[in-house]
C-alpha cells in the first residue's frame, strides 16, 4: 500500500508595517540565502519584491512547483501565497527584500475601487527575469537605495514603489486594466482556488482588510467554500490558532501601531480595530502584549530618539516590542526568508 504524502508544513511570517510609512527594508551582507532546502513554506501578510543581487537558486511553492532565479531577477510575491527560497549547491545567494502594502501606502493616490488583486494562478508570474523590463529592476533597487539612506525621503520612497507596484501589474497581465471597478471573479475563476495558495487564503484576506468591521467567523468559512467546523480545523491547521484568535491578534497588532504613531485615544483606538467594548479591548491587549495599552504607549513613547519607530515582532502567536535602527529598515537576519 503506498504511503501518503506528508503535508508541508506552512509557518506564517507577520511583519509591521508602521502605518506613518507601511514599508519595511531588509537588506545587507548578511541577507543571504542557504542552499539547504527547508521543509517548510511560509508566506506573509503583506507583498514582496525581492531582488537577488547574485548566484541562483530555486524559488519552491505549494504542491512542490518550482522556479529558478539567478542574479538579477526581481520577484513579486503577493501576500498569503506560500512559498520558500534555497540558493543553488555550494551557494548563497544575496538578497534585498522590499515587503510594504499597496492598500495602505497608495490609499490616497488610487480610487477606493481600484483593483488591487494579484495574479495567482501562474508561478512564474512571481519572478520577472533579468532583463525582461528594466524599469522593473531600476525602480526596486532605487527604493532599496534610498531606503538604505540614514534619513530616507520617504515621498521619494513611495513615488518609487508607487511605479514599480504598477510596472508590476502591467509585466504580469499586460491586458488588465487595472483601474476598472474590484468586481469579484466568478466562483469557476475565483483566483485563490490555485495550487499555489492555502485553501484559508481568501478569509486571511478578507480578515486583514475587514478586521475593524464585525463579522461572523461563519462568514469566512462562506468565503473559502468551506462547512464551519471543516473551516476552523483547516485554519488550526495552518495557522497554529483558533480563527478568532487569528482575528484579535490582528486587531492588537494595529491598535498597537495606533498607539504608536496616533494621538488617538484609547477608546478611539479600540473602535477602530473592531473591539466592541473598551474592557474588551483592556482584557485582549493585556493577554497579548502583558501590560496595558495605556502602559505599552508610554513605553514605546518614553526616551524615543528622533527617526526611531520601534517594530513589531510576532512569536508563537505573541507580538514583541523591538527597536528598529531607524525608519524603514531592519538589519539582523536569518538564513532564509
Amino acid at each position: 500500500m503506498p504511503t501518503k504524502k506528508p503535508k508541508p508544513i506552512v509557518e506564517y511570517r507577520n511583519y509591521y508595517l508602521p502605518s506613518s510609512f507601511p514599508v519595511l527594508l531588509l537588506t545587507g551582507d548578511n541577507w543571504k540565502i542557504s542552499d539547504v532546502r527547508s521543509e517548510h513554506l511560509h508566506f506573509h501578510n503583506c507583498l514582496e519584491v525581492g531582488i537577488c543581487h547574485t548566484d541562483s537558486g530555486t524559488l519552491e511553492f505549494c504542491s512542490a512547483m518550482t522556479i529558478p532565479f539567478s542574479a538579477g531577477d526581481v520577484t513579486c510575491i503577493p501576500r498569503n501565497i506560500p512559498h520558500t527560497t534555497y540558493s543553488a549547491l555550494y551557494t548563497k545567494s544575496r538578497w534585498s527584500y522590499l515587503f510594504f502594502d499597496p492598500r495602505l501606502l497608495f490609499r490616497d493616490m488610487l480610487p477606493p475601487d481600484f483593483n488591487y488583486s494579484m495574479i495567482y494562478d501562474d508561478i512564474h508570474k512571481y519572478l520577472i527575469p533579468a532583463g525582461s523590463s528594466r524599469r522593473i529592476a531600476l525602480l526596486a533597487e532605487a527604493a532599496v537605495e534610498e531606503l538604505s539612506a540614514m534619513n530616507p525621503d520617504h515621498m521619494l520612497v513611495r513615488s518609487y514603489l508607487y511605479v514599480l507596484y504598477m510596472e508590476i501589474i502591467r509585466f504580469q497581465n499586460p491586458k488588465t486594466q487595472n483601474m476598472q471597478p474590484e468586481i469579484p471573479p466568478p466562483p469557476e475563476k475565483f483566483p485563490y482556488l490555485s495550487r499555489n495558495s492555502l485553501n484559508i487564503t481568501p478569509a486571511l484576506d478578507f480578515i486583514e482588510d475587514n478586521y475593524m468591521n464585525k463579522f461572523p467567523v461563519d462568514l469566512l468559512a462562506e468565503l473559502c467554500h468551506m462547512s464551519p467546523t471543516h473551516f476552523r480545523r483547516n485554519f488550526q491547521s495552518a495557522m497554529h490558532m483558533a480563527p478568532l484568535t487569528y482575528l484579535n491578534t490582528i486587531r492588537i497588532m494595529n491598535a498597537c501601531n495606533l498607539l504608536r504613531n496616533t494621538n488617538h485615544t484609547i477608546l478611539t483606538i479600540s473602535e477602530m480595530t473592531g473591539f466592541s467594548t473598551l474592557s474588551n479591548f483592556n482584557r485582549h491587549f493585556n493577554q497579548m502584549m502583558k501590560v496595558s495599552p495605556k502602559e505599552y504607549r508610554h513605553q514605546t513613547l518614553k526616551g524615543r530618539k528622533p527617526g526611531e519607530i520601534p517594530s513589531i515582532i510576532e512569536y508563537a502567536g505573541w507580538l514583541e516590542p523591538d527597536e528598529a535602527p531607524y525608519p524603514g529598515k531592519q538589519e539582523k537576519a536569518p538564513e532564509r526568508i
